[in-house]
């Protein structure tokens, strides 16, 4: 999955405001070059969730990602995802062409939102996170912590599938970084097996964030190994999906791994 952040705040320093035709277009460009790099999905967010950003209104996020979905849909030939928490940008980039929900706020997620894509018969992320991106990283706190994310993700898919969506729909996420300490991310990535007994797919982000910095001592520019560390890691743990910036770099660390698990590979020219 290929992230293109159409903000001005984005964590990863590689956000891009929406508002003149130029923008637009390098943003719509980004996208393909992820698609031209090994991208399955693409995965378009018009507000930053990092730690403490600021809430936009939908109107302004709308703003921000509808003529990137406009312009992509037309000719890309792989989902489309929405990263959003809010019912009206989710049905108007569903109608644009998004056919995936990212949905951050997937503990306890809004029974508006569920109906909506039960309704367009999308798919839908839900992301485990402990308060909201204002507040996750004050006083964190679990007793057990992967048998905690997981029991709220599966109220998370029972609460989907009483509304009528369908479980081949739904895919889960631990939630790296979203109210966690480096040590929970860490844990949560040596334990990813465990969120098997969901059986659902599971996809992890860990692109870029601060906790990698941390671990290696390395800025937001220069995580790159860390983060194939992490995503081939994930992989190896169980991660069907991995939500990254970097996705020629990381497309070739995926083929790599997956041709260890699977003790097998389809030989490519140089």
């Amino acid at each position: 999955m290929g992230i293109v952040n159409a903000t001005p705040d984005s964590f990863s320093q590689d956000g891009c405001l929406v508002k003149h035709q130029g923008a637009r277009n390098w943003a719509v460009h980004f996208a393909r070059k992820h698609i031209k790099d090994g991208a399955n999905i693409i995965d378009i967010g018009g507000e930053s969730t990092r730690p403490g950003a600021r809430r936009i209104s939908a109107k302004e996020e709308i703003g921000r990602v509808l003529p990137i979905i406009l312009s992509l849909a037309k000719t890309a030939k792989i989902p489309i995802s929405i990263d959003t928490y809010k019912p009206i940008v989710a049905k108007a980039a569903l109608d644009a062409g998004a056919s995936i929900v990212n949905n951050i706020m997937g503990t306890n997620p809004n029974a508006s939102l569920l109906k909506m894509v039960k309704n367009y018969n999308a798919a839908i992320v839900l992301m485990h996170i402990k308060g909201t991106p204002r507040t996750m990283q004050k006083n964190i706190h679990y007793d057990k912590l992967t048998d905690e994310i997981i029991s709220s993700l599966k109220k998370s898919i029972e609460k989907c599938l009483e509304i009528g969506i369908k479980l081949d729909r739904i895919i889960i996420d631990p939630g790296i970084g979203f109210g966690k300490t480096v040590e929970h991310n860490l844990e949560i990535l040596n334990r990813l097996g465990d969120f098997k007994r969901l059986g659902r797919p599971l996809l992890v982000g860990t692109s870029r964030k601060s906790f990698i910095g941390k671990v290696i001592g390395r800025d937001v520019h220069h995580r790159l190994i860390g983060t194939a560390v992490t995503v081939c890691a994930s992989v190896l743990h169980g991660a069907h999906i991995v939500r990254v910036h970097d996705v020629k770099a990381i497309k070739e660390a995926v083929t790599m791994t997956d041709a260890i698990i699977n003790e097998h590979y389809t030989e490519r020219s140089s």
